[in-house]
Order: structure tokens, then sequence, then C-alpha cells
């Protein structure tokens, strides 16, 4: 997902087209040979992640959580010393392919991390199925990496766009919100987010009453908040992430329904944005597979840990960058450092309970976490954890040939 937006993700057509192409590819395109790795040097790893622009923060991040997890293991992967390669994405989905194509076809990794951006992921998808390089995705939710275009080098750590919101139906139908209006950026997050909020709330027998959206990243939203006034749901369930998050919660408020519609969103909404929103996010409602605050001896050690070591407290893209580093010392781990063979080392990903800070989770058979989904309260400032949303829940991998 574009967890804190930027550019403009590719359109849904392209996205689609793209897909097309790489299925009428078929299963041939998954099996070209990889380039020839000399597995008695060094293990070379390759980070494709954000280091300029708006989601500078969120690579370092995640960059961070990669090298502490493998850190905590001896520092090497499988026996064998590693060599680091790093291109900045810039958050351009125009430069995804040739960016990961430089890692792939002039550096030679073995292994590839990234992305934040899903239209940039879409690029890294595609030079990774042609090129079978494994991919490992620290955040990137768009759909169809772990649902019709999944691929066996292909593992996210993180979520899908519509997990967080898959959570959020249940709870809010709970507390007798029967009657929602949902709110978000027209765009392809918006969309997969919308899914698994509607798949949710109508499961659970509520009744989105109108679906509104601005175009993204426009953040003019009082036309659409005077609309919400005059339907008076007795809920607002949302996709917003990063400044806009920040904007829309505080024109919220504005707009005098803080107090008299309780808001609810997909975590993103209040993930980094609440020292930007203040008051204005008091009391908003979210689903989201972590939380800073989660009260768990091994979050505890994480947390601190982190901080030690990097002079900054971790966050969910952090804790993603930890557990695709764990993925990978585990996969390396069971084949003794031999990347080269593929379906062992594949297996032992897919067979891997991740002890992260976010909670213990398992590896679907589209390769996307399946895990817990906490319901969140903000309370003075911080994201408190108020119960558990799901269990163990996964998306759906619709259309995923592996499963």
């Amino acid at each position: 997902m574009q967890s804190t937006p930027s550019v403009r993700s590719p359109s849904r057509r392209l996205v689609l087209s793209r897909s097309a192409a790489l299925v009428g590819a078929g299963t041939a395109s998954l099996l070209l040979p990889q380039i020839a790795r000399a597995q008695s040097g060094k293990v070379r790893v390759g980070f494709m992640l954000p280091y300029t622009g708006t989601y500078a923060q969120l690579g370092v991040a995640i960059e961070n959580g990669v090298r502490m997890a493998i850190a905590e293991k001896g520092g090497k992967l499988g026996g064998r010393e590693i060599e680091w390669f790093k291109v900045d994405d810039e958050s351009e989905p125009s430069k995804g392919v040739e960016n990961a194509s430089k890692l792939v076809q002039r550096d030679k990794v073995d292994v590839l991390i990234g992305t934040v951006h899903s239209g940039v992921q879409m690029g890294i998808h595609k030079v990774a199925r042609e090129s079978g390089v494994l991919n490992i995705i620290p955040n990137a939710g768009v759909l169809p990496v772990t649902r019709a275009l999944c691929a066996p080098n292909v593992f996210r750590a993180s979520f899908t766009n519509s997990q967080p919101t898959l959570a959020l139906g249940k709870p809010m139908m709970e507390r007798g919100l029967k009657k929602a209006v949902w709110i978000t950026w027209k765009y392809a997050a918006g969309d997969d987010a919308l899914e698994g909020f509607k798949e949710s709330y109508t499961k659970a027998g509520g009744t989105i009453v109108k679906e509104l959206a601005v175009p993204f990243p426009n953040v003019e939203f009082q036309a659409l908040l005077t609309e919400i006034a005059a339907l008076k749901p007795d809920a607002v369930a949302c996709f917003f992430a990063g400044g806009g998050a920040a904007k829309f919660m505080k024109d919220y408020a504005a707009a005098g329904l803080h107090d008299k519609i309780p808001l609810w969103g997909s975590g993103f909404l209040t993930e980094g944005t609440l020292e930007a929103a203040g008051a204005a996010a008091e009391g908003v409602m979210s689903t989201l597979h972590y939380a800073d605050s989660l009260d768990t001896p091994r979050n505890k050690q994480f947390r601190s840990a982190y901080a030690q070591q990097f002079k900054m407290q971790p966050d969910v893209y952090a804790v993603q960058g930890y557990d695709s580093g764990q993925l990978l010392v585990a996969g390396a781990a069971a084949v003794k450092g031999d990347l080269a063979s593929k379906a062992a080392l594949y297996k032992a990903i897919e067979s891997t309970v991740v002890d992260s800070p976010r909670g213990k989770w398992t590896m679907s058979k589209a390769h996307n976490p399946i895990q817990d989904i906490y319901l969140r309260k903000v309370e003075k400032g911080d994201n408190v954890v108020v119960g558990v949303a799901a269990k163990a829940l996964a998306d759906s991998g619709a259309g995923c040939k592996l499963t």
C-alpha cells in the first residue's frame, strides 16, 4: 500500500493491463533460469527502498529492521557473509522496472528487499517474476502480487491493503454502529481498503449508506464532510494515511463531527500522524497488525533494542523490516546459505513461524502474512490496544495458483 501518499500510483487499468500480460506469460516465466551465483562467496542482498522524498523515513526504518534481525543471528545468512546493495526507488513507479533491473542484472543480487510504494512494487514484481530472484516485500500492500500474480519467489512480510479493514466491520457492529459512511482517496489503495471494509461490515450486518471519495492526493474534504453531517450515519469509516490523514482528522473535528459521529479507519489513519493531528485524533478507533503500545515481552524487548541501536523509536515499518530479515535468516539457515536451492529455500520461508513484535504469524500459501489485527484507540496521543479485532486473519489470495 502507499502508506504515506506521495506520487500517484499507476491507474487500476494500467495495473490490470500489466497483470494480463504477466498472466499471459504463464508459469514458464516463473521458471526462467536465474543468473548463476557463486555460492562460495557472499550473499548479495539488495535494498530497493525510498531513501529520498516523502517516504524516506519509511525506507530507513525498514532497512534498520532488516539489518537488526540479521545482526541478532550473527550477521550472516546461512553462515555466509553479506554484501549489501542499495537503490533509491524514489517512490517513482515509472522507474520501478529499471531500478529493480539494476539490482538483479548489474549487481546480481540473490535477494531483493522492497518496497513501500505499491506502484513501484508492480515494477519490482515484473522483474522478480521474469528473473526468479527472491523478493521479500516489507510494506507495499498491492493486492495482485499475492493474488492473481502470486509467484513462488515472492513473499510479503507486511499486509494487503484490505487486511486491516477486513477486521473493521465486526467491532463496529458490536458497538451498535449499524450504518456507516465510507470515505477515502480514489486510488488503488483506497479501493483495496474499501473491499476489506465492505466485506467485513456487511457480513457483520452493517449497512454502508454512502461511499465517498476524493481524487488522490486531494486533501480538500469540506464538501464531503458537509454531506456526511447531513447523512447522520452511526459512524464514519475511512482509509487515509500520512499528511492527508492528519488533515482529514483535523477537518473532521473542525466540522463539528468529532464528538457526534465516531471515526474509524484502517490503522494507517493514526500511524505516524498523531502529533500532527493533535486533539482531533483523540478517540479515533482503528485496526492494524501492530501498535507501538502492544504490551508483550517480545515487543518491549524489540523496542528497547531498536531504540538503543538506532537512537530512534521503531514503528510499524521497522517491525515489517525486522520480520523481512527474520524470514531471510530462516530461509538461508534451512539451506545452509545455498540460496540457489530454491525449492528448499521457498519451502523454509513458507513454513517459518515468525516470532514478531506484532505477535507470532505464519505465511499463507499465497505468501502473505496470516496475522492478528488489533483494535486500537487513540488515547492521550497514543494508539492504545484495546483488543484483538481479528485472530489469524488471512487475505483471500484470490486467483493465486500457488494455493
